[in-house]
């Protein structure tokens, strides 16, 4: 008898390949909308500049909507005028999906006023579907059979320009909810 544990799966690196789009400006922002406008699955995460002392808090750094071929990425502290994000974010036509969104739209809200619909939360699913895994890294290694790569997570989502790692980084986290969706609920596509 082999007492051995099986060693992890060596599992490839889930990377985005479509077109990363950083908004920066107001100005920006309709054109980019544009480009999922036939959408009807977005991906969708945030990421905010990580505290490290008691009482520091940050408000959401970015916003990264994302379908096959686009990621989107709205750095917020640049941004004034939400009008056509908040007009995604209210459409019940439109999927939003990721894990641990309640706090991101939360966090969301303290920037500008909306009515979250069309929001699934993918943990729900898997917890409903009875899975293994209930985070974004550990539902990507079981039901897409590929891993995600955090080690952008806890860097400076403020500064002054994004690095290519945490572009890749923060356009993957919100692919990667569209695709765990997609897979969950094949007659939704």
């Amino acid at each position: 008898m082999n007492d051995k544990l099986d060693p992890a799966p060596n599992y490839a690196k889930a990377q985005f390949s479509g077109k990363i789009i950083t908004i920066t400006k107001d100005e920006e922002i309709a054109p980019a909308m544009e480009l999922l406008k036939d959408v009807r699955i977005i991906g969708f995460d945030t990421e905010t500049k990580p505290s490290f002392k008691k009482g520091e808090f940050y408000h959401v750094s970015l916003l990264q909507l994302a379908s096959d071929d686009y990621a989107l990425l709205f750095r917020l502290h640049f941004l004034k005028d939400f009008e056509l994000v908040k007009i995604l974010f209210e459409d019940k036509t439109i999927v939003k999906t990721g894990v641990a969104i309640r706090d991101d739209i939360k966090a969301l809200q303290k920037l500008f006023h909306f009515t979250p619909h069309g929001f699934v939360e993918l943990s729900d699913i898997a917890k409903e579907r009875a899975l293994k895994n209930f985070g974004l890294k550990g539902m990507t290694e079981e039901i897409l059979n590929l891993t995600l790569s955090k080690k952008a997570k806890l860097s400076n989502w403020e500064g002054h320009e994004l690095k290519h790692d945490q572009l890749q980084y923060a356009a993957t986290d919100a692919w990667i909810g569209r695709k765990l969706y997609q897979k969950l609920n094949p007659d939704h596509l």
